[in-house]
């Protein structure tokens, strides 16, 4: 494949990428994310259009204008990328730095540098750019992916080829013995068309992973309140119920319910509903420690783990947790509204199921309500429950 082949095919893959991303999502409103992505991609294709029609066109639109927006797609390709490790801040560094490389580069067109130069500049400012967002793939490293760090190696890589083809063609513009000054050409527009398929696909799979990780996330956190809905507050309760059979601390439980909160949805509106909703919670983890682990099993019914707690410490946690529902004040559209909350306490048995377990602590709940609503009940200890009565 020749080089003018090799500028075709970038200038065509980027096309192809600017399509595909105008009909993703058409009938809703697209991310910052992808927004950005797609302005890169739409200024990459007209550069290397541009650059494909050299000598047809005018030398002003072909070098400096095509080579100016190649920059700024570039910058915008890792723009996107910083965008999406949720660092929107981006602007404040790649705009002035795009900018400056821009103005470098075209201060060699009017100065005339060698040719051997400018494409050396032109080629490392590109490779900065690719770099740039390598850099946002590389803060998660730690905690990423195989696919994200595959990435970054190869980002690197083809960064470093770029780099290296830029800095050949000022020291070495004619090349040397064994390699022809159009092999390095073919191998510095090969690892761009690389760069290009890596960035895309890239950027595509690490879309669909973090979409992938947020829908694993949604199947065990309530999306409402952020903490574990019934099924994740289940499985994380699972190894203290094993732990529950060894001797130490016991592990306590509390079920809490608000208090007539079917009233505040059927006066005020569900949204005002929910925005109670988080305000208890945030309330509630206020009086917990990071050990705590408080989950929704549905509704306006919330239940709290206390690991390494008697029963009399949890009674005790749950009053105080009582008295700031009690003393929360959520601001509605026409009013303020109070709450108070019911609340039953037990601790998990050696011999207990989940279905036991939450059966003594609801019955405690149930007892709470029954009595007159916002208190605390303990469920009866296990050995007073063992005794018969006479």
């Amino acid at each position: 494949m020749d080089i003018k082949t090799l500028v075709l095919a970038l200038a065509l893959g980027n096309l192809s990428l600017c399509a595909a991303l105008f009909f993703f999502e058409y009938e809703s409103r697209k991310s910052l994310t992808i927004s950005t992505w797609a302005v890169a991609k739409q200024a990459q294709a007209a550069a290397w259009f541009l650059l494909y029609f050299r000598g047809v066109l005018p030398d002003v639109l072909t070098g400096p204008l095509a080579n100016v927006l190649l920059f700024a797609g570039m910058a915008l390709d890792a723009g996107a990328l910083w965008e999406a490790a949720g660092r929107p801040g981006w602007r404040r560094l790649l705009l002035p730095a795009l900018a400056g490389a821009s103005f470098v580069y075209l201060g060699c067109h009017v100065l005339d540098v060698e040719p051997g130069a400018r494409a050396a500049a032109g080629f490392l400012i590109v490779s900065g750019f690719f770099l740039a967002g390598v850099g946002a793939l590389a803060l998660a490293w730690r905690s990423g992916t195989m696919l994200r760090r595959y990435l970054v190696v190869t980002m690197v890589a083809l960064s470093v080829v770029v780099a290296g083809r830029g800095l050949l063609a000022a020291l070495l513009p004619e090349g040397w013995s064994w390699v022809s000054a159009v092999m390095l050409q073919g191998v510095g527009f090969g690892a761009l068309y690389l760069m290009m398929l890596t960035n895309a696909f890239g950027f595509l799979l690490l879309s669909r992973e973090k979409l992938q990780s947020e829908l694993a996330r949604l199947e065990v956190v309530d999306a409402l309140t952020d903490v574990p809905n019934r099924r994740g507050f289940y499985q994380a309760l699972a190894p203290w119920m094993a732990l529950a059979r060894r001797p130490g601390m016991p592990t306590a439980m509390i079920i809490l319910n608000l208090d007539q909160f079917k009233r505040v949805n059927d006066s005020y509106g569900h949204q005002v509903g929910d925005t109670v909703l988080r305000a208890m919670v945030d309330v509630c983890k206020k009086q917990l420690r990071d050990s705590d682990l408080m989950g929704r099993l549905g509704g306006a019914e919330f239940a709290i783990q206390l690991p390494r707690t008697s029963q009399a410490d949890a009674a005790m946690v749950a009053e105080r947790i009582r008295a700031a529902i009690e003393a929360m004040q959520v601001r509605a559209e026409k009013a303020i509204i109070s709450l108070t909350a019911s609340m039953g306490v037990t601790v998990i048995r050696a011999d207990d199921s989940t279905v036991t377990l939450f059966k003594r602590v609801d019955g405690a709940l149930q007892a709470a309500m029954l009595a007159g609503a916002n208190r605390v009940v303990e469920a009866p200890d296990a050995t007073f429950a063992e005794v018969e009565p006479l």
